[in-house]
């Protein structure tokens, strides 16, 4: 899955990095290259955190989405993280589509560049959130392991 950052440098510290998609969510590094790899493991942590408390991986937008979050000189990028660790246990199940809604499916995904299972997987729980199907009550909540912040909204630097 692949997540929007936005990483930003101020003269007198290092690179700060923000994923505007999962509020909370901060890295650094004194270079570039070591920021936007960092990033990628506040990424992970912040994905473990969730799953633990039971929660859903949130759906990631394009850096479009986001860049009202972007300072001026800031940079934005994309960090890819297999998210598949933190899905929990997979089962495969076999199901039927037409042609030619599954050669749109296909194309979508690769659009997205995700896979036809990521794409069903994505819709499917865009659908049931939207709908407002019943949440799956069964999980155990577990605590977590780590301190997050609760949600906030970023500010824009001027």
């Amino acid at each position: 899955m692949l997540f929007p950052i936005f990483i930003f440098k101020d003269k007198s510290s290092d690179f700060g990095v923000i994923v505007p998609s999962l509020p909370g969510c901060y890295s650094a590094g004194k270079t570039l290259d070591e920021a936007i790899e960092n990033s990628r493991e506040a990424i992970e942590l912040h994905l473990e955190g969730l799953v633990e408390d039971g929660q859903e991986i949130p759906e990631q937008g394009k850096i479009d989405d986001y860049k009202k979050y972007l300072k001026e000189g800031g940079i934005a990028a994309l960090v890819e993280v297999d998210t598949s660790a933190f899905a929990g246990q997979s089962e495969r199940v076999n199901v039927t589509f037409p042609k030619r809604l599954l050669a749109r499916i296909d194309k979508a995904s690769e659009k997205l560049g995700t896979t036809r299972s990521g794409l069903l997987q994505s819709a499917a729980k865009r659908y049931l959130s939207e709908s407002g199907a019943p949440k799956d009550t069964k999980r155990p909540k577990k605590a977590a392991r780590s301190v997050r912040e609760p949600k906030t909204e970023y500010t824009r630097h001027k």
